[in-house]
This record gives C-alpha cells, sequence and structure tokens, in this order.
C-alpha cells in the first residue's frame, strides 16, 4: 500500500473512531442521569460546558451534577423515568464536532410510561487537550412543540453548523 493510500485509510479510521466516541458520549447520558450518576453525568462536559434546556440554564460541570442531585431529578428517578436519545447525525472538523439527535423524557406516571417531553438536541464537542478524548462544549435542547427554533436546531446540527444564540 503507497504512503498516500496508507493516509486515506488512516484518516478515515480516526473519523469513524471519532464519530463512535462521540455517539457513545451521547447514548451514554441517559443511562448515567437515569441512575443518578451526578459525577460522570457533570465528567461528559469540557469543565466549562454548558447544557441549555428550554427553561434551565446550566453553566459548568458543578451546575450539571448539582442538576442530577436536585430534589426534582431524584424525584423523576424515584418515580421511573428513561432519557432516551436517538441515533446521532455526527459532523467532525478537527478537534471540533457538531452532533444532533432527538430525546425523550418517558415516565412512569399512574401505571403506565408517558413520554412527557420530545426535544431537538444540538451538541457542540471538542477534542480535549488532555488526551481523555471528547467532551461536550454546549449540549442545546428545545422541546418540539411547533416552536421553529427547534427544528432549526435539527437542520443546523446536520449541516455541522453550531447552534444559533
Amino acid at each position: 500500500m503507497n504512503e498516500d493510500r496508507l493516509a486515506a485509510v488512516e484518516a478515515r479510521l480516526r473519523q469513524l473512531e471519532d464519530e463512535r466516541e462521540i455517539a457513545r458520549i451521547m447514548a451514554s447520558y441517559g443511562p448515567l442521569v437515569d441512575g443518578g450518576e451526578a459525577d460522570a453525568v457533570a465528567a461528559l462536559w469540557a469543565p466549562d460546558g454548558v447544557y441549555d434546556i428550554d427553561e434551565i440554564f446550566l453553566a459548568g460541570r458543578e451546575q450539571i451534577r448539582e442538576m442530577v442531585r436536585s430534589p426534582a431529578h431524584q424525584g423523576w428517578i424515584r418515580q421511573g423515568c428513561a432519557h432516551v436519545v436517538g441515533p446521532p447525525h455526527i459532523t467532525v472538523d478537527g478537534d471540533e464536532a457538531v452532533a444532533v439527535c432527538h430525546s425523550l423524557m418517558v415516565v412512569h406516571e399512574e401505571g403506565r410510561y408517558v413520554v412527557r417531553r420530545a426535544t431537538a438536541n444540538h451538541w457542540r464537542m471538542r477534542r480535549t487537550d488532555s488526551g481523555s478524548g471528547w467532551q461536550v462544549v454546549t449540549r442545546t435542547n428545545r422541546i418540539l412543540d411547533g416552536r421553529p427554533e427547534s427544528p432549526a436546531l435539527l437542520v443546523d446540527g446536520v449541516r455541522g453548523v453550531p447552534a444559533r444564540g
């Protein structure tokens, strides 16, 4: 195999490995948050990372950790809930990436399961210098309730565009 062809194969492999690691990070959010693993959830984010959820804006790992430990979230866990993250569309550009997916929050109420929220999720990721892999820089969630900004997040993510605003 000549050097150019080998370099092309290595670049493709790196792309696939990056996409897989990013997808694993995204897929780990639901099980970790539903298990109440506050430290593990917070560690998905960069130290200065942001989680922008409609009515809540969390800046930094400590606020994300406290959201998981909050009485409201612990109540969801005790009642029974599942944060289900759909398959992602990931665009990697060097050490930066944009990913998009849908998510559902399913809760157990009165003996049955109900979808409490369906959201558009736009993730901005960064490869760390420390060798610990990829981390979330910004995750923006908007409820899919007819407002134009929610589907715009999805479209921007498929195009590899950072979230607006």
